[in-house]
């Protein structure tokens, strides 16, 4: 069972309290995870490189930390479930032009903000990171510390995804020694039916392999993630995998719902959908490995993420510090997050930016400009209040409207008022304690904290439509 602290309240929490079938069943609806606030499709392409610059130059003095995301956007195969911006190719001197061009925007960037900024917090993203050859990683992170003050990496989250398949022990230790002390694995099944439906080969003793090497290696936390949904699963076969996981002992397990958009995510396509479990299926795997995983001591943190006891994702929560970003929970403050790369995404001065998808479009920009920004989203003090009241919701399951009053000299009850209806029958329906102080999630309501986000989601309000998100649940 898992002890949660909230608000200062001590509660039990297991699997049977966070799974409620017919409420989920009522309020399961595509929505966004609100990795941001408001959410990518309101980006637009009103604002470009130049109002980047002016970003940079004006955050550049400030004292608070900075994080960075680094996009490598190349895999050598396709897995047919991936909804991520990638290149597919073996074609490994690609990598090559790729950091001359990531080079230069790091040089841009830097020019423009300075180096008196820490950055605590870094995170390779793709793609696959480790498609980058040792020699190549090395060469990127020496060229982020001479042009960014990346602390020492004890005090800071420096994290990386990474493919199994192509990681040996070299590159391990390489990963470790130019600062990494967080890695991230993806295994979605061990099951080889279900792996060769979504053309993710990827054996057991190759990912075990790995674990053990980053281990002896010295780093701080591991994470795996795991995929529900996908073709030939049952809750059999699902529970072999989470046998397999649990006895690798992560510290961090993410259970992703496949979202099968493949009018979306065209490698989607090849997927015979025929083969899909059904619809109760999928459901009852997921409140199989909900209790699986509590039973087994890992903490519900929030949505799919799941961790140790000891885990700092756990502690940040409990100690009311937990935060969410694009790469999701992070136990980082809410700070100027740089994005570089092909199609990455970054958040700083309250604003976001997103640089171009296309390689030879970047490409063009990077060569002319030094920066490749061409959409993004200036937050209005109405979108700042309803960040705020989201990601509060999304890391600690509760709001204090008192709080967000003296914060935003609002009177809530007055400013919330339609949310506050949705609220009133989610409250009926048990998802939620209502109160005329605040809010709390209930257990049955955590499973589908997206849905109450929703409800304070002031362009989705307007839209009244979400086909471009996937189904909570």
């Amino acid at each position: 069972m898992e002890t949660t602290e909230n608000n200062g309240r001590a509660s039990r929490l297991g699997g049977a309290d966070l799974f409620d079938l017919a409420l989920i069943k009522k309020h399961d609806k595509a929505g966004p995870r609100y990795t941001s606030y408001p959410t990518a499709p309101m980006f637009h392409d009103g604002i470009g490189s130049a109002v980047y610059a002016e970003t940079l130059k004006k955050v550049a003095l400030d004292d608070a930390p900075l994080s960075l995301y680094i996009h490598i956007p190349f895999c050598n195969t396709v897995c047919y479930y991936c909804g991520c911006n990638k290149i597919v190719t073996k074609q490994y001197g690609r990598a090559a032009p790729y950091l001359e061009l990531l080079f230069k925007e790091i040089d841009a960037v830097a020019d423009l903000v300075g180096n008196a900024r820490p950055v605590t917090q870094l995170h390779f993203g793709g793609g696959t990171p480790t498609f980058l050859n040792d020699e190549q990683i090395r060469a990127l992170m020496t060229k982020l510390r001479e042009r960014f003050h990346l602390v020492a990496d004890d005090l800071a989250e420096y994290s990386i995804e990474m493919d199994p398949r192509e990681c040996t022990p070299a590159t391990v230790k390489t990963l470790r020694e130019v600062g990494f002390n967080r890695m991230s694995m993806g295994v979605q099944d061990f099951d080889p039916l279900v792996q060769k439906a979504v053309n993710r080969i990827q054996s057991k003793d190759v990912t075990l392999s790995v674990l053990k090497d980053a281990r002896r290696e010295g780093f701080k936390s591991m994470n795996i993630d795991l995929m529900y949904g996908l073709p030939h699963q049952t809750v059999e076969t699902f529970d072999a995998t989470l046998n397999q996981i649990i006895a690798f002992n992560p510290d961090r397990i993410a259970l992703f719902n496949y979202a099968h958009l493949p009018e979306m995510f065209m490698p989607q396509r090849r997927i015979d959908e025929s083969a899909m479990p059904s619809a109760q299926e999928k459901l009852n795997i997921l409140e199989h490995s909900i209790n699986k995983l509590i039973d087994a001591g890992y903490v519900f943190i929030g949505m799919d993420h799941f961790a140790k006891p000891t885990d700092e994702l756990t502690l940040a929560q409990q100690e009311g510090k937990l935060y969410r970003n694009f790469q999701g929970y992070s136990t980082q403050a809410d700070c100027d997050l740089i994005g570089l790369g092909l199609t990455s995404i970054g958040y700083v001065g309250g604003c976001f930016f997103q640089n171009h998808k296309e390689m030879d479009v970047y490409a063009d920009s990077i060569t002319a400009h030094g920066l490749a920004v061409f959409r993004g989203y200036v937050l209005s003090p109405e979108d700042h209040l309803r960040r705020a009241v989201i990601m509060r919701l999304m890391c600690a399951f509760a709001l204090d409207f008192k709080q967000i009053e003296r914060e935003f000299d609002i009177e809530f009850k007055t400013h919330f008022a339609d949310a506050l209806l949705d609220l009133k029958a989610m409250a009926e329906d048990g998802l939620l304690n209502l109160s005329a102080h605040g809010l709390e999630v209930l257990p049955a309501g955590r499973l589908m904290i997206r849905n109450v986000a929703m409800v304070f989601d002031e362009h989705l309000r307007e839209q009244r439509k979400a086909s471009n998100f996937s189904k909570v649940l």
